[in-house]
């Protein structure tokens, strides 16, 4: 199923920092539903870790009909692969399949890049985190198929307090 063709997708400008950062911390109230109050009222990312990603070229935007950003992909180039570290849309954009399509926008760099893998970490029974990502063509990680850097990502989740006995690894190869 296309997206919706109203959409355009760009590497995020400077000036969109904090719209970045509001469309993060809305995502994040999504998990009072699931009672995941600690990610709800998590602070954003820091300005200067968006800022740092724009000037990097590793966020992409979603712009709406307005030119109203309604979601964003942040992403690591990796040597083989590209990590997407955030995907998140505006609830008043849901069901438009921006973040299908935000995917397949880092998947068209890759492949530009001849990188072989999307990779990422997220939530395993979150609806719309593990369920969505399959269906986008991930697939689970198994915790043996984890390489080093990987793994020094899931220390990394676990000293930031994230529950990593609850998360899982995905992986989409692109062929």
């Amino acid at each position: 199923m296309p997206h919706d063709s109203a959409i355009t997708f760009r590497f995020a400008a400077p000036h969109e920092a904090d719209a970045i950062r509001a469309i993060e911390f809305e995502a994040g109230l999504r998990f009072v539903s699931v009672g995941m109050t600690g990610i709800a009222d998590a602070p954003p990312m820091a300005r200067e870790i968006v800022e740092r990603k724009i000037e990097a070229h590793e966020i992409i935007v979603a712009l709406d009909e307005q030119a109203t950003c309604a979601g964003f992909v942040m992403f690591e180039p990796q040597p083989t692969r590209i990590y997407i570290q955030e995907l998140d849309v505006l609830t008043s954009h849901a069901g438009r399949r921006i973040g299908a399509a935000l995917i397949e926008e880092v998947a068209r760099i890759a492949r530009v890049r001849q990188l072989t893998q999307l990779m990422l970490s997220t939530y395993r029974d979150v609806p719309w985190n593990a369920p969505y990502y399959r269906r986008l063509g991930f697939r689970d990680l198994d915790t043996s198929e984890l390489d080093a850097a990987l793994l020094a990502r899931r220390e990394a989740h676990i000293a930031r307090g994230l529950d990593e006995s609850k998360r899982l690894f995905m992986r989409r190869d692109l062929v």
